[in-house]
């Protein structure tokens, strides 16, 4: 049994945006350390460290990967870790959504437009070279379920089955603790210092 390699999929244009604002977000805080610039209230330090943060959160860690066995999804504040075989539908559109036994799960790491899958769809059945004409949100749609079927053929399990559906209580949804920390002190330090 060969074992297939992992795989990121992301869209770059979120992590360039972000990119872009923590480097503003780096620049106003410099300009506000005493003898480079003129020094803030405390107020502003605390803003710019809720909006590093939520710059992380929203446009730098939502990504999708496969790694070993399992689809992994990371949210702003969440990480969601499906079995491969488990999967039953993979979607793209304004978000990925993947459905398994009774539950669903969603991440913002890779989307499509109404009109790139309208244009996809149109498409129909894509093989070979013609493939590097679809999306990026249809070419990460149709990896996904490619390795899930895999998954499913390397395990003996039918898709919608009974089998299928105990590997789907396997899923799991891990809270980011750090990030939603951060946000939380963070927070609470724009209200503080607000008050100062």
């Amino acid at each position: 049994m060969t074992q297939e390699r992992d795989e990121r999929f992301t869209t770059w244009g979120g992590r360039v945006l972000g990119g872009l604002g923590l480097a503003l977000v780096g620049l106003v805080v410099v300009l506000g350390i005493p003898g480079i610039g003129q020094a803030y209230p405390p107020v502003v330090y605390a803003c710019c460290g809720l909006a590093a943060v939520g710059i992380w959160v929203v446009l730098i860690r939502p990504s999708v990967a496969i790694e070993g066995d399992r689809l992994v999804l990371r949210n702003p504040v969440s990480t969601s870790r499906v079995p491969l075989a488990a999967i039953e539908q993979v979607v793209v559109r304004q978000w990925l959504a993947v459905s398994a036994g009774a539950r669903r799960f969603t991440c913002s790491g890779v989307s499509r437009s109404m009109w790139q899958a309208r244009r996809d769809d149109q498409r129909g059945a894509v093989t070979g070279a013609e493939i590097g004409k679809l999306s990026y949100g249809a070419i990460v749609e149709r990896r996904i379920d490619k390795r899930a079927e895999d998954a499913r053929a390397r395990q003996g399990v039918e898709r919608y089955s009974d089998e299928q559906q105990v590997l789907a209580e396997e899923a799991v949804t891990e809270r980011a603790w750090p990030e939603i920390g951060l946000l939380t002190g963070f927070g609470l330090a724009v209200v503080v210092t607000a008050f100062l």
